[in-house]
C-alpha cells in the first residue's frame, strides 16, 4: 500500500526510477519511512516533484484524500473543490466511473494537470427475498413521501463545510459484526433487479450500540424513513458524509457534534429491511464510495 502512495507523488521519470529502485532493492524494508521522505522532499523542491500527493486508490468506489500546497486551487475534473488551510482536500470516484479522471492544481498562476487511469471492479450479485412487496415497489400513495425524503437526504449530503475530519481514519461502527451486504452488489429484491447496493451491511442484535465512526456534525436525524428506517448522517468536512440507516433508536440530534466512538444510537430493523442489522454508506457529495475503502476490517 505505501509503494502504491510513493508511485502517486512521483511526476517525473526521475522520480520513478528511484520509485523503482526503492521496490526493486528495499522492498525488504519499511517503506513507509521512504515515503515521508519522499513528502518532506516533494514540499522542499516542489518545482520539480509534484506537489499533489494522494492517499488512496484510483479505484471505482474509492474514496480519497489529497495533500497539496496551502492556497492551492484543486479541480476534480470540471469541479473546484474545497482545500483546507494546511493543503488537504477530499474526492471520490464512482461506482461505474469508467474514463480517466483529471486532477487539476493553480498556484500563483501556474497550473498543473494530472491525469489517472481508474481501474475496474467486479461486483456481485444478490439476492434478497421475502421483502414486502410494498418495500420492493412502492405503491403509488408514497410516492410524494419518498420524493420529499430523498430531497432530505439530498441536502444533508450537499453540505461543504470547512471541517477537516475526513483526514482522519475511520473506525468500525460495530464490534464483532458479521458483514452480509457488501458494495456495488446487484441487488434482486423479490426477483425483480434493482439498484446496486452502495453501502455496507453489519448484521447484529436488535438493540446493540453503533458507534460514530469519525467526528463529526449530524446534519440530518430520521426516526422513520420509507426506505431506510431510522437513519443519520453525519458531516465530515469538504462534502465527506457518512450515513446510518435501520437504526432502532438514535441518541443524537441535528446540529449536535460528536466525537469518534461515541455511542450514537442502537441496530434496528426498521425500514426496508428483512432483519437487525446496520447499513453505513460513505458519500463525496452525490457520488457514493465504498465504506469499505476507510474501514479497516478483514
Amino acid at each position: 500500500m505505501f509503494l502504491e502512495r510513493v508511485w502517486n507523488v512521483c511526476s517525473s521519470s526521475v522520480y520513478q526510477f528511484i520509485y523503482l529502485l526503492i521496490k526493486i532493492k528495499y522492498n525488504k524494508f519499511k517503506i513507509k519511512t521512504m515515503f515521508r521522505i519522499l513528502l518532506i522532499f516533494a514540499f522542499l523542491f516542489p518545482s520539480t516533484l509534484n506537489a499533489l500527493v494522494f492517499d488512496g486508490k484510483f479505484i471505482q468506489g474509492h474514496f480519497i484524500v489529497g495533500k497539496t500546497q496551502p492556497e492551492t486551487e484543486i479541480w476534480i475534473d470540471k469541479k473546484k473543490v474545497k482545500v483546507s488551510k494546511d493543503g488537504f482536500f477530499a474526492f471520490g470516484i464512482g461506482r461505474d466511473r469508467k474514463y480517466d479522471i483529471v486532477i487539476t492544481s493553480i498556484k500563483n498562476g501556474k497550473k498543473n494537470r494530472i491525469t489517472k487511469k481508474i481501474q475496474k471492479r467486479k461486483y456481485k450479485i444478490q439476492r434478497i427475498d421475502g421483502l414486502p412487496e410494498k418495500k420492493v415497489t412502492p405503491p403509488k400513495e408514497v410516492y410524494e413521501r419518498i420524493k420529499k425524503e430523498n430531497k432530505i437526504i439530498s441536502d444533508a449530503r450537499s453540505v461543504n463545510s470547512n471541517l477537516t475530519f475526513f483526514k482522519n481514519k475511520f473506525k468500525p461502527p460495530l464490534e464483532n459484526a458479521i458483514i452480509t451486504g457488501v458494495y456495488g452488489s446487484q441487488r434482486i429484491l423479490n426477483g425483480k433487479p434493482k439498484w446496486p447496493h452502495y453501502g455496507i451491511d453489519f448484521a447484529a442484535k436488535e438493540g446493540t450500540q453503533i458507534k460514530a465512526m469519525l467526528d463529526g456534525t449530524a446534519t440530518m436525524v430520521e426516526k422513520d424513513l420509507f426506505y431506510t428506517g431510522g437513519t443519520l448522517i453525519f458531516d465530515h468536512g469538504h462534502g465527506i458524509s457518512t450515513l446510518y440507516m435501520h437504526m432502532q433508536k438514535i441518541y443524537v440530534k441535528k446540529g449536535q457534534k460528536v466525537k469518534q466512538g461515541e455511542v450514537i444510537g442502537t441496530v434496528g430493523s426498521t425500514g426496508r429491511s428483512t432483519g437487525a442489522h446496520l447499513d453505513v454508506r460513505l458519500n463525496w457529495f452525490g457520488t457514493r464510495l465504498d465504506p469499505m475503502t476507510v474501514l479497516n476490517i478483514k
